[in-house]
């Protein structure tokens, strides 16, 4: 599957569902700055569901978002259904920011979304996702603007300052 990405597309032209199947355009978050995540529940990363919401209740106010999207593309760290994510990810984490289904985020079945935001210019790197739990931050306009690896925790001060000089 290929997307062809002219220069004018950005995260806002994507619908997606929901974990509990509700369908949202992400064109609904305009103006907000976004931290887009592939998540996963069996993971030496998982813990950082934790940062996630907290920096999601610091700047949430402020017309930030955090987007979890688990995926099952590396060591089957995310077997369960969609309804196992969302309990698992409120009963140990407290997750309220939104959750969406399972998808996959790389590969011949990588969804468009990833697809678009693995090829997209930003001052980091492109390509494939490594692991669980990279990060993609987008402005209020949709666009790409930086990308960080899974060991970037998401409250770093490196995170922080990008997402405050967005807002």
């Amino acid at each position: 599957m290929s997307l062809t990405t002219e220069r004018n597309d950005t995260v806002h032209q994507y619908e997606e569902n929901l974990i509990n199947g509700e369908k949202v355009s992400l064109s609904s978050y305009e103006g907000e700055v976004l931290l887009i995540v592939n998540t996963a529940s069996k993971c030496g990363y998982t813990p950082q569901y934790e940062g996630l919401q907290k920096i999601f209740e610091e700047y949430g106010e402020k017309g930030f978002k955090v987007l979890g999207f688990p995926a099952n593309n590396f060591a089957g760290q995310e077997p369960g259904s969609d309804e196992e994510i969302a309990q698992f990810c409120e009963l140990n984490y407290g997750v309220t920011f939104p959750m969406f289904t399972k998808v996959s985020v790389k590969g011949d079945d990588i969804h468009p979304l990833f697809n678009f935001l693995t090829s997209a210019e930003n001052p980091d790197f492109k390509g494939e996702i490594g692991w669980n739990f990279e990060k993609f931050l987008v402005d209020g306009n949709g666009n790409l603007v930086r990308r960080f690896k899974s060991n970037v925790t998401p409250e770093s001060d490196e995170i922080r300052k990008a997402i405050a000089e967005l807002l």
